[in-house]
């Protein structure tokens, strides 16, 4: 029996279709999806019929996993009122000030929702809704996010709103909103009726591995999930593991059996796809790193990663701070990139590659290291799994256990956000307590000696342009 998992990305849609035994990817596609920070659903749908074709109709169960804090607003026809707010769309930073002051402080966020909201947050776009486009705001009957919306139209759920297909979502994904509480696993309406100015309709929050309809071909439809959760499921996470990704945003989680409550904002307190909790940090910045310095050095990502394979440790002493489209952790959204110890001797091609790569795992490192603060998980007692578009570099491979001061795994390259979407159809399709327990895939482990100069020169950069982010944020 075949089942199919669905990733929804920024970038683009990928569908993978698995045996439901045992995980084996028989078939995927992709299609591209517009680069914007806002965009229309429908290119989502467009996405998803060309990149399952031929795949899709092949499956006995489906479940989509989609990128997180998307604000996609329905009126009282179900018909989208304007452009979806991506996560990556940051002009709602103002907007997620008010509210963490409006009530109570991040002491108070952190304890209710398990995150205090960043400019990402869904919560955060609908006061952002409600203050720029008044008359948008009082057309809202309904607040869906990305993944909702895709598994709202499998559903055939289009029309008006209370008379059809009831939306639905799962504990994960809401978890991402602002106005979910993880450790309670039920909607905070009031939040977002605060933020939205009324009341909206939420999605039905539906338990892990359920059946929530079917497809119009008559394939079992899971819940679905964010794009985080998806990957943790995909890959297997166990407690103690932390999971690095390196895609458009960068990514940092763990797996863990307890709510995170963590007041300096850092670590979002998410719900995981089983029951369990995702404790995470994000950052905007990490991809994107490598391509604009490659772009800049006028080579590929290919052409970046043998240049920094040719530079020594430490890039000669020149330090990248990799913030050049605003930051999320740290809460930065007006910095900007800085390049600290440049001199006539160091200033090759090969010394900036090798910076820009060093700068990308310090950020991510950072992430990590911030998990184990906040929720007691350490990466040495578990292991450091490197996944996502940017683990295919050689050069990041290579950096990334100096810089994480530990082994670091590698799987084998693969869809993990979809393959994780595919095991919770399989889930659902069983009806078992837990997820199918398909076997691991391959991995290669790399190892390598500490690097702490690069961390600790990583770590002054970040701490001295505090004062100039705030500056020219003011």
């Amino acid at each position: 029996m075949l089942v199919a998992g669905v990733d929804s990305s920024t970038q683009s849609c990928k569908v993978v279709l698995c045996d439901a035994d045992d995980g084996t990817v028989v078939g995927q596609g992709h299609a591209p999806h517009p680069s914007v920070t806002e965009a229309d659903p429908e290119a989502w749908w467009s996405a998803l019929q060309k990149a399952g074709d031929g795949l899709l109709e092949r499956a006995a169960a489906v479940g989509v996993a989609g990128q997180q804090h998307g604000m996609v607003a329905l009126d009282d026809d179900g018909e989208v009122i304007r452009p979806a707010l991506l996560w990556n769309d940051l002009r709602s930073a103002g907007a997620a000030a008010e509210l963490v002051a409006e009530f109570g402080g991040p002491a108070w966020w952190a304890a209710n929702t398990g995150s205090v909201p960043a400019a990402s947050f869904t919560v955060t776009k609908l006061r952002w809704l409600a203050e720029h486009e008044p008359a948008n705001a009082a057309r809202v009957s309904a607040v869906l996010l990305p993944h909702d919306w895709l598994t709202w139209r499998l559903l055939g759920g289009m029309g008006r709103l209370g008379a059809g297909v009831e939306p639905v979502t799962d504990r994960g994904d809401a978890s991402g909103t602002g106005y979910f509480s993880p450790a309670a696993g039920t909607w905070l309406p009031d939040l977002a009726a605060a933020a939205l100015g009324h009341a909206v309709t939420l999605p039905r929050v539906a338990a892990p591995g359920e059946v929530v309809g079917q497809t119009g071909w008559g394939a079992a439809l899971s819940a679905g999930t964010g794009d985080n959760m998806g990957a943790a499921l995909g890959l297997g996470l166990r407690t103690g593991d932390v999971a690095v990704s390196i895609g458009t945003s960068g990514t940092a989680f763990a797996v863990s059996k307890v709510p995170a409550d963590d007041p300096s904002g850092a670590v979002a307190g998410f719900a995981d796809a089983t029951g369990r909790f995702l404790p995470l940090v994000c950052t905007i910045n990490a991809g994107l790193v490598l391509s604009a310095t490659a772009s800049l050095l006028g080579t590929d990502l290919a052409g970046l990663s043998a240049l920094a394979l040719a530079a020594e440790p430490g890039a000669g002493g020149i330090t990248l701070l990799p913030y050049l489209d605003g930051e999320r952790t740290p809460d930065r959204p007006n910095a900007t990139g800085v390049l600290r110890g440049l001199t006539t001797q160091n200033a090759t091609r090969e010394n900036l590659a090798r910076a820009a790569v060093e700068a990308l795992l310090a950020s991510l490192a950072d992430a990590a290291d911030r998990i184990a603060a906040a929720c007691g998980t350490e990466p040495s007692s578990g292991r450091v799994l490197l996944i996502g578009g940017g683990a295919k570099s050689p050069a990041v491979r290579e950096a990334a256990p100096g810089i994480f001061f530990s082994p670091v795994i590698v799987p084998e390259a693969e869809e993990y956000v979809a393959l994780g979407a595919a095991r919770q159809a399989a889930w659902a399709l069983a009806g078992t307590p837990e997820p199918p327990p398909w076997p691991p895939r391959s991995t290669e482990t790399y190892t390598g000696a500490e690097q702490p100069q690069i961390r600790e020169r990583h770590a002054a950069l970040r701490d001295d342009t505090v004062t100039w982010d705030e500056r020219t944020s003011s």
